[in-house]
């Protein structure tokens, strides 16, 4: 079902309105974070020891499911992993993650979907649990106006290992939008949200035009459910389902799709 962006009246020139997209696989082909995690990995960011502790939370995640005390477990290590490491140096290995590898693999329906709404002079906003540093990056190459993501503490530009506030993940995308509305003077029942997985439904609900775009099967049921228009840009390629399930739900832990989905990789070219 095609979704329509509707010109702007006079009754409704003066309300901001802002359109707010999921970024892995609704913008960019899987995981944006496995991307960096490969570059990470290549440049001696993590020890073996490591990757065999986070070989193990991933065995446990894909034979029981997503848990909260794993997810717990998983966040707390990698954000301990992260410590020390220069923001800046992460944030270049970024630039060059954009350039050679996200940049082809951005979904060309949902890139114009993107500058359409720019063209009718919405704020566009990306909401995801990856780094906020990452967000920006993405969010200034594709010329949207800014990005929510999870912010790691850093103090005299080194990772400190904590978070400030939530991971930007579930409700906290939607609670993230709503201050973001009140902040800016966004209208949200003018607004749009695009998303790909049930994480997505509390920032799809907030919003008066939700979309599903490439939705996982869950929401797509629900989607269907409750009447929301639903795109899918990923044509006939096939995905591998597990490395799409595993990239969902992990998504609000971008430093455990760090490693998690590295180890993966690390494990499979030992076989």
């Amino acid at each position: 079902m095609a979704i329509q962006l509707m010109v702007m009246t006079s009754s409704t020139a003066n309300t901001r309105r802002a359109a707010f997209f999921d970024v892995d696989n609704t913008i960019i082909r899987g995981a944006s974070s496995f991307h960096l995690a490969r570059a990470l990995v290549n440049r001696g960011f993590f020890r073996k020891r490591d990757l065999f502790r986070f070989a193990v939370h991933q065995a446990r995640y894909l034979t029981f499911g997503e848990n909260k005390r794993q997810i717990a477990e998983i966040r707390s290590e990698a954000l301990d992993i992260m410590r020390g490491h220069l923001v800046a140096e992460v944030v270049a290995i970024g630039e060059e993650v954009y350039d050679e590898v996200l940049s082809l693999r951005i979904f060309p329906g949902a890139l114009r979907l993107v500058n359409r709404h720019l063209e009718r002079g919405d704020e566009v906003w990306l909401v995801s649990a990856t780094p906020i540093e990452i967000g920006d990056l993405i969010a200034r190459r594709l010329g949207t106006t800014g990005a929510l993501g999870t912010i790691a503490e850093h103090e005299d530009g080194k990772y400190t290992g904590r978070l400030v506030g939530d991971m930007m993940h579930g409700e906290a995308k939607a609670r993230g939008v709503q201050r973001l509305a009140k902040e800016r003077g966004i209208d949200l029942a003018e607004s749009y949200a695009y998303g790909d997985s049930m994480n997505d439904s509390p920032l799809l609900s907030t919003v008066g035009h939700p979309c599903a775009i490439n939705p996982d099967r869950r929401l797509r049921q629900h989607a269907k459910k409750v009447g929301w228009p639903i795109r899918d840009f990923r044509g006939s390629r096939v995905f591998n389902r597990r490395n799409v399930r595993t990239a969902s739900a992990a998504g609000a832990l971008w430093a455990a799709i760090i490693t998690i989905r590295s180890v993966l990789r690390h494990l499979r070219g030992r076989r």
